[in-house]
């Protein structure tokens, strides 16, 4: 019974010493630009700059990320669980690959014409990113637009 109770009590000092003041903090979105660009896909990333001051991780996720191009919705995304490092700064990738099929229909057909003689495109990231630790959860709500430069 002795062995059981420290176990317990040993348990119990750890759970409490540990720090979870805050939820980690969303930074922002940084570092919007074209990965890749052929035929058939135009691949776009970010990352997605967070702060944890907290002796505890736990995980981040997005179910339903939306990127615009040109103020055309061109792709939905989720990301994979992304666990969280305790006491530093830290960032996720966002990465998608958008079918450039999908990028060309009749309406926004001038404009992306108008962005590849310019090469110049408007994206932006819209959607939220949610926090897990221990049962309690948060989210964070992206909206990031940033003109970026392709190369052909």
């Amino acid at each position: 019974m002795g062995k059981r109770l420290l176990i317990v009590l040993v348990f119990f000092s750890l759970v409490f010493n540990c720090t979870v003041t805050e939820e980690p903090e969303f930074l922002g979105l940084d570092n919007i630009k074209v990965v890749d660009t052929n035929i058939k896909n135009i691949t776009i990333s970010a990352d997605a700059l967070f702060n944890n001051p907290n002796d505890v991780g736990g995980t981040l996720k997005t179910d339903d990320l939306k990127v615009y191009i040109n103020d055309s919705k061109v792709a939905s995304f989720a990301s994979e669980t992304f666990d969280v490092p305790t006491k530093k700064n830290f960032k996720i990738p966002l990465t998608v690959a958008i079918a450039t099929d999908s990028i060309i229909d009749k309406k926004s057909l001038g404009g992306l014409l108008g962005s590849l003689i310019s090469q110049n495109l408007k994206v932006q990231y819209k959607g939220d990113i949610k926090y897990n630790v221990f049962g309690y959860s948060s989210t964070y709500e992206v909206d990031k637009t940033q003109n970026i430069k392709i190369k052909l």
